[in-house]
């Protein structure tokens, strides 16, 4: 008879809970984003001039991920001591009321400067709730994968991201679209931004129902049943494997900040009247679509590909190529063609995905069992708060000293490809450590 400690969710259950919560909570962090970079200025910040209104914008959104840290930290303690499954059942219910609410807040000429102060409470509410997320849902899936095909299991939580920014872009362009199409501007500006944010709840009670089916993973479960749960998590990793920590979060710092800038600050400089190219911003809600598209398919092939070749190899050349296309692919955003801005959306998604697929599992495989939850969130969330959460903010501040010069961004990119590529470069190779032991050697190079 098969042990408890051996049971097992069938590996389509684990997949669906992971892949759909996780789109969830990405869903709701990028509207977040894209309502930052077209009406949260005018709605929050109306007295502000635009550059400064939009400052404030972003400066709100990386409170979003100054939260990150925090619920790393936070939800790793607990899903260290108590269990993957129910901390991931809390990220995902904060995350979708904290979503809600933000539909539901008035405007700064409603109720004056509580508008920007409770929309940073609950910005930093969705930071709580996606730094726990992920640690959570890609250890859920490494822990119940067969070690051959742990790579490919682990990235499906990482499509969620995708996925998320797929359902994003969509709701946006439908509620642009439509205020367009009718010559009502003052109706999304008021009305139509709320609708992403309200149908959030809808899709947490979804994803809910799936994850509650999802037994505790085999891994979490030898851990109890060996006495080997730590008391302070977090204070064993801070220092036990804070080198580890520290190149994880230097490996993710491109994948993280440069996506940022592609989806998140790209729609601010193309699109709206004080942008520098002046383009519709449905031009990069469909960049986005097909760049998330591509996403979907080289997801899971990084995780696939490194569980042939290798965790180490994989992420090195993605992460390479991204250096490589830095400039040629802000070269194709300004010449303002819709096809080829898609293209350079496209051309980032390719390695970054591969890399991002292969992530999921390597991170999993850096620390042990017991200290697994607190260690990967620790290295991926403390990249978050310094790449992804100040990439729009630096780069508005960049174009500005730079008179506009897209040349500045792509320095910027290539610079985060640079400490991600040498971060790599000194991380050893993890594919074949036992996920479920306790106790793992220094895994750096």
């Amino acid at each position: 008879m098969t042990s408890a400690v051996e049971r097992r969710s069938p590996t389509l259950l684990v997949a669906a809970a992971t892949l759909i919560g996780t789109s969830i909570e990405w869903y709701d962090f990028y509207i977040y984003g894209y309502a930052a970079a077209l009406i949260f200025p005018a709605v929050f910040f109306p007295r502000s001039d635009p550059f400064m209104g939009q400052l404030a914008s972003y400066g709100i959104f990386w409170v979003g991920f100054l939260g990150r840290p925090l619920g790393g930290v936070i939800f790793g303690h607990f899903g260290d001591k108590l269990g993957r499954k129910t901390m991931l059942i809390v990220t995902l219910t904060i995350m979708g009321v904290a979503t809600f609410l933000v539909g539901v807040l008035p405007g700064y000429d409603r109720i004056g400067i509580w508008a920007p102060v409770l929309l940073i409470a609950l910005r930093l509410c969705q930071g709580v709730a996606v730094g726990g997320e992920w640690g959570g849902a890609v250890i859920m899936a490494a822990e119940h994968a067969h070690a051959r095909f742990r790579g490919l299991l682990a990235s499906c939580p990482q499509i969620g991201v995708p996925l998320g920014l797929i359902l994003a872009s969509v709701i946006f362009n439908i509620v642009t679209g439509r205020s367009a199409s009718h010559n009502a501007t003052a109706s999304f500006g008021t009305i139509a931004w709320r609708v992403p944010f309200l149908l959030s709840i809808v899709l947490v009670a979804i994803g809910l129902a799936v994850r509650l089916s999802v037994l505790e993973t085999p891994a979490f479960e030898r851990v109890k049943a060996r006495a080997a749960i730590v008391a302070a998590p977090i204070a064993s990793v801070l220092r036990n494997n804070w080198k580890t920590v520290l190149l994880a979060a230097g490996s993710f710092f491109v994948i993280n900040g440069g996506f940022y800038l592609l989806t998140t600050q790209l729609v601010s400089y193309g699109a709206g009247p004080h942008s520098v190219l002046k383009l519709d911003p449905r031009v990069f809600f469909n960049a986005n679509l097909a760049g998330a598209a591509v996403g979907l398919i080289c997801n899971p092939f990084g995780g696939w590909l490194s569980d042939r070749l290798g965790r180490r190899p994989v992420y090195m050349a993605a992460i390479a190529l991204i250096l490589a296309l830095a400039f040629p692919i802000y070269a194709l955003v300004d010449t303002k063609d819709p096809r080829l801005i898609a293209l350079a959306i496209c051309l980032f998604e390719i390695p970054t995905s591969v890399a991002y697929g292969t992530l999921a599992a390597m991170f999993s495989e850096l620390f042990g069992a017991n200290v697994r939850y607190s260690g990967a969130s620790l290295g991926y969330q403390g990249a978050a708060i310094f790449a992804g959460g100040l990439a729009p903010l630096v780069a508005t501040l960049l174009l500005k000293a730079s008179g506009g010069g897209s040349w500045v961004l792509a320095l910027y990119l290539t610079a985060m490809a640079a400490i991600s590529l040498v971060s790599i470069y000194l991380i050893a190779e993890t594919r074949h450590v036992d996920i479920a032991e306790t106790e793992l050697l220094p895994l750096t190079a």
